[in-house]
């Protein structure tokens, strides 16, 4: 969440929105490093500009149907205000706690188990994120047969429900597709395989992480500003352990695409945690929806142009906190509606006046790294394939 960074690798995880210095021709290790042209170098930034956008867009229109779902379990998991101000606290125990490991341990071994770790994950989010498109272009002509997974523990009256999971054959043929997906990049590693899990990890992050009100909002994107401005200018910690971590947690675009295809591999990056973070405010108009989005955008490109004109990698955050709180106040501010909107409270409301519903909702993600995913509180696991450990 923190910096763009481009390496000459496949990336094994970044911070946020960063970019290694493009260098010149001079030889690094007896080889010569590589010169990223102006085209390639607009190609990959606007291409990330573009992946950032659409699990943010499409991610934003799916929590609506959560929110309107009179099905319990389709309701979207919500944070409060304690969950947010002790957050930060968490991720930054959490990511220290990684690079002890990294600095202990054998990066190989840890990343072995991280690869299977974010298999399965990723193949969970892809399936969840393919089930509306599967659900219309499903043939009618097909059986869709209905199916339960059930484990029990013990037998009689101490019988105990372990798991128990209804599935039909649309929930296979997305599972079977995602698998292909999770063994190319389980074996391969190739960049578009990670941008899909990550893509996939990021609209449902958007999805069904809510918190219920402003305020809320307002405290998380403060305590994880202050968090990614320390792990990035403090210390060396996010940086280690971005470099060292190998996982769908970031998206990748290469800046030599023009000149060597898909096999490219110089890439500018963008953790994921800067995909999930920018402020929704989803109204009976959709004016706060498009001054949050319009926002965002402002701080991604803001960032990016501060990274490229300073050669240095940037806390995205640091730039977006302030545009994705700052805009939606001041319309607040020039409509009048300041304090209707930090009053807003709960997930789903009805207009009295209008008759309109909208849904309130302020989405945030938290760290690029592991802590993402391994230390949450929130429960995503449950029976309608919303498997996404996002805090």
């Amino acid at each position: 969440m923190a910096d763009v960074e481009q390496g000459s690798a496949v990336p094994s995880g970044s911070a946020g929105v960063g970019s290694a210095p493009s260098g010149g021709a001079e030889p690094v290790n007896g080889t010569a490093q590589f010169v990223s042209t102006a085209e390639g170098t607009a190609l990959a930034y606007g291409s990330l500009v573009l992946m950032a956008l659409l699990p943010i867009f499409f991610g934003a229109l799916r929590s609506v149907g959560c929110c309107k779902s009179k099905n319990s379990s389709d309701m979207p998991e919500t944070i409060t205000s304690r969950d947010a101000a002790r957050f930060p606290i968490i991720a930054s125990c959490t990511l220290f706690g990684l690079y002890l490991f990294f600095k202990i341990f054998s990066e190989e071994y840890i990343n072995l188990l991280l690869s299977v770790y974010f298999f399965v994950l990723g193949i969970l989010a892809l399936s969840h994120t393919m089930s509306p498109f599967m659900n219309r272009i499903f043939p009618t002509s097909l059986p869709n047969k209905q199916y339960q997974l059930l484990f029990t523990q013990g037998s009689g009256e101490n019988k105990e429900e372990i798991v128990n999971y209804e599935f039909d054959t649309k929930d296979l043929v997305c599972l079977g597709i995602s698998s292909v997906v999770g063994v190319w990049y389980l074996l391969k590693k190739h960049w578009i395989a990670n941008n899909v899990f990550g893509l996939a990890f990021a609209l449902n992050g958007v999805e069904l992480l809510h918190l219920n009100n402003v305020s809320t909002g307002c405290i998380l994107l403060g305590g994880l500003f202050v968090y990614d401005v320390f792990w990035v200018f403090g210390t060396n910690v996010m940086v280690t352990v971005a470099k060292s971590f190998e996982a769908p947690i970031k998206l990748v675009f290469p800046r030599d695409l023009l000149e060597r295809g898909l096999e490219a591999s110089n890439f500018a990056m963008l953790g994921l945690g800067d995909i999930v973070i920018p402020g929704y405010l989803k109204k009976n108009t959709q004016t706060y929806f498009c001054t949050s989005f319009l926002a965002y955008i402002f701080g991604l490109g803001l960032t990016m142009f501060v990274m490229h004109t300073f050669k240095h990698a940037q806390p995205a955050l640091l730039y977006l906190v302030p545009a994705c709180i700052g805009f939606p106040v001041i319309m607040a501010l020039v409509k009048g509606e300041l304090t209707e909107m930090f009053s807003v409270n709960g997930r789903y409301r009805r207009n009295r006046s209008s008759g309109i519903s909208y849904c309130s909702c302020v989405i945030a993600a938290s760290v690029p790294h592991l802590p993402s995913f391994f230390f949450t509180h929130l429960e995503l696991l449950h029976p309608a394939w919303h498997f996404l450990p996002l805090p």
